[in-house]
C-alpha cells in the first residue's frame, strides 16, 4: 500500500488529530487518545447536530419506548469540554486536502490535521423499485431516523418490512410488540442466512412467527404501491399485494467511502486500509463501518463488519497507535448479538462458507451454541441464544494463539469454560 512518503502513521503529543464521524467510533478514538496521553487538539467533526450517541438501540429498546433520546446519548458536552475535545457537529466535512492537511467543512472552514481519522460509517442501502419515494416509506439508520419511525408507528396498523436481516427482524419485533400486523418480506429461503446458520434463522423465525408475524422467504419486491402520495401496499414479484400503512426496508448498507475516493484514497467496499487501520496515505486512518481491513479471524481475507464492537475496538487500536503505545496488527475478535422477542442471541468470530458445524444445548427450550469450524477443522465462530457464558468464553478462546479443534471440543463435552481455563 502506497502512500505520502516518509510519513509515519503516528502522532505527536501536541499534534491536532481530526475524526470525521460524530460515532460510536469518533466517539471513542477520541477519548481513547486523550486517556493515552494525547496532549493535542482533539477534534471530532460529525454530520448530525447531536452529540455522539449509541445506535444499536435504535431499533431495539429506543423503538419500543424503553429508552430516550438523552437515555442513547453517550456523553454530554461538559464531558468533552472537561476533556478538551472540540465537537463540529452539524458541519460536513466536504473535501479533505492532503497536501495542505486540511478537512474543509460546508462553511468553507479549514482543520488542519497531523493525522485525520475517518470514521464515516454507513448509509442504509436504497430500494431501488417504483414507489420508493412515496411517504411512508423508511429506513432506520440515525437518531432522527428512529424518532420519524417511532412516531411514524403511531395510528398505523399494518407493517412491512422488507428485509430480514439483524435490523429488519430487530424492527419487525419491535413493530409487532406495540400490536400492528407485521410481515417481513425477505429475498433469501431464511432470516439472517449471510450471518447465523439454519438452526439460528429458525429459532429466530419461530420466535417471530409465535409473536404474529408473518415471513415470506424467496420473496422479492416488485413495486410499492400508494394513493395520494403515500404507501398502501407492497407489490411481489409473483404479482401479490400486501397491504402497508408503513413499509421499512432494511436491505443492507453502503460504505460512505465518497470523501475518501475524492481525495484519492484507495477505497473497494469501504475505504481500504492495512493491518494497523492504516490508508494509502500514512497519515490517514479509517475504522468502523467505512474501514475495509484484512482480518486475522478470517485468515488475512478483506472484510468490512457493521458493529458497534468493531468500531469501538478498532478506535481503541488506532488511538494506542497514535500515542506511540502499539504498532501491531489489528487483531480484536468481531462479535455481534441481537434481542428479539425476549431471545439473545450473541455470535463470536467469522464464518467461513465452506466448513462444518455442531449443535449442543436444548434447540426445544431455545437454548443452544452453534460451533462453526473452518476445513481444517479449527473453532472460527461460535453462535449462542440465550446461553451468555458460551458466548464469553467464546471470545476469549478465538483471542488466543491456539483455536481449539472439533476433537478438542468433544473431549470437553463442549464445556468452553473448561477449555478457556
Amino acid at each position: 500500500m502506497t502512500g505520502l512518503p516518509g510519513v509515519p502513521p503516528t502522532s505527536g503529543q501536541g499534534e491536532p488529530v481530526v475524526v470525521v464521524g460524530g460515532g460510536q467510533g469518533g466517539f471513542q478514538l477520541a477519548v481513547s487518545l486523550r486517556e493515552a496521553g494525547h496532549e493535542g487538539p482533539i477534534t471530532i467533526v460529525g454530520d448530525e447536530p447531536r452529540l455522539p450517541y449509541q445506535r444499536p438501540p435504535l431499533s431495539k429498546e429506543y423503538l419500543s419506548g424503553a429508552v430516550t433520546a438523552d437515555g442513547v446519548t453517550l456523553r454530554t458536552e461538559q464531558f468533552f469540554a472537561s476533556r478538551d475535545i472540540t465537537l463540529a457537529l452539524g458541519a460536513p466535512v466536504v473535501e479533505i486536502d492532503r497536501v495542505r492537511r486540511e478537512v474543509v467543512l460546508g462553511s468553507g472552514e479549514r482543520l488542519g490535521y497531523a493525522h485525520l481519522v475517518l470514521a464515516t460509517g454507513a448509509r442504509p442501502r436504497p430500494l431501488h423499485v417504483p414507489g420508493s419515494d412515496l411517504a411512508g416509506v423508511v429506513s432506520l439508520r440515525s437518531l432522527a431516523d428512529a424518532e420519524a419511525l417511532r412516531v411514524s408507528l403511531d395510528g398505523v396498523a399494518r407493517v412491512v418490512v422488507i428485509g430480514g436481516g439483524f435490523v429488519g427482524m430487530e424492527v419487525a419485533a419491535a413493530a409487532t410488540r406495540h400490536g400492528h400486523a407485521v410481515t417481513v418480506v425477505e429475498g433469501l429461503d431464511r432470516p439472517m442466512a449471510r450471518v447465523v446458520t439454519p438452526e439460528v434463522s429458525d429459532h429466530v423465525s419461530g420466535a417471530h412467527r409465535a409473536s404474529g408475524t408473518t415471513i415470506l422467504l424467496n420473496s422479492a419486491v416488485r413495486a410499492l404501491r400508494g394513493s395520494g402520495g403515500r404507501v398502501t401496499a407492497v407489490e411481489l414479484d409473483t404479482g401479490e399485494l400486501l397491504p402497508a400503512d408503513l413499509v421499512v426496508t432494511g436491505i443492507g448498507v453502503l460504505p460512505n467511502v465518497e470523501l475518501a475516493e475524492a481525495a484519492g484514497l484507495r477505497t473497494g467496499n469501504g475505504v481500504v486500509v492495512d493491518e494497523r487501520l492504516v490508508t494509502s496515505d500514512p497519515r490517514i486512518s479509517a475504522l468502523g463501518d467505512c474501514a475495509n481491513y484484512p482480518s486475522v479471524h478470517a485468515s488475512g481475507r478483506r472484510i468490512r463488519l457493521e458493529s458497534v464492537q468493531n468500531a469501538v475496538d478498532q478506535a481503541r487500536f488506532v488511538a494506542s497507535r497514535l500515542a506511540g503505545d502499539g504498532q501491531g496488527r489489528y487483531s480484536a475478535v468481531p462479535w455481534f448479538w441481537t434481542h428479539q422477542h425476549g431471545s439473545k442471541v450473541q455470535m463470536a468470530g467469522i464464518p467461513v462458507l465452506d466448513g462444518s458445524h455442531v449443535v449442543h444445548g436444548d434447540v426445544s427450550a431455545g437454548r443452544f451454541s452453534v460451533f462453526r469450524f473452518d476445513r481444517s477443522g479449527c473453532l472460527v465462530t461460535v453462535e449462542s441464544v440465550n446461553r451468555a457464558p458460551d458466548h464469553m468464553a467464546a471470545r476469549r478462546l478465538l483471542a488466543g494463539d491456539r483455536r481449539p479443534t472439533e476433537t478438542d471440543l468433544v473431549a470437553a463435552g463442549y464445556d468452553l469454560k473448561a477449555l478457556v481455563a
